[in-house]
């Protein structure tokens, strides 16, 4: 199985290959969802998918680039909410978009628990925090000359680490709070944090 080009600059997926990928990442979320990640093989993917581990190495390299293709639709979900809501000029008033952060997170609690956990993926917590950043420079001044771009970026990875450190913490917390109830607290935080 192979991608095929229909032209220039245009690019179709074989739609035996959509299928399986689908059916790969549906098993390792699946997978995760159950057991943490240092626990889950592409032996436990490709038969829970029920495909051979052959299958599952033409589509990736590893477990661990499988479950960031996974995790995707996930991160483009929190990024849109994030593009949403005011992370470089923050009002004092906590928006209702960043409570909605929280609610995505909690409504796949085990996946980001498992993703961003002690035994989670780097590959991920790498991912999430370029989005993150990217969301955060796209609210920034425009740049000017010199080094004010190297600035930019150095402040849009400070805000996305700090925003990643308080969803961690928030994670990983032996009592998980409820997102109504962390995401007002998590607000404050930034937001002393100007």
């Amino acid at each position: 199985m192979s991608d095929t080009t229909t032209g220039p600059g245009t690019k179709r997926v074989d739609p035996r290959v959509a299928r399986t990928r689908s059916l790969l990442r549906s098993a390792a979320l699946e997978l995760a969802a159950e057991r943490e990640l240092s626990g889950i093989t592409i032996a436990h993917v490709a038969e829970r998918a029920t495909v051979n581990r052959a299958t599952v190495y033409q589509h990736y390299d590893d477990r661990d680039a499988l479950l960031l293709d996974a995790m995707e639709d996930e991160l483009t979900g929190l990024t849109g909410l994030l593009a949403r809501c005011p992370l470089v000029d923050r009002p004092d008033t906590m928006p209702e978009t960043f409570l909605d952060v929280f609610r995505h997170v909690e409504s796949r609690l085990v996946l980001y628990r498992r993703m961003l956990g002690p035994c989670g993926s780097a590959r991920f917590l790498n991912r999430l925090q370029q989005l993150v950043a990217e969301q955060v420079a796209r609210q920034l001044p425009a740049p000017g000359a010199g080094d004010a771009g190297t600035a930019a970026d150095l402040r849009a990875h400070c805000a996305a680490g700090a925003f990643i450190g308080i969803l961690r913490h928030w994670l990983l917390a032996p009592d998980l709070l409820a997102s109504d109830v962390v995401a007002p607290w998590a607000w404050q935080a930034l937001t002393a944090s100007r």
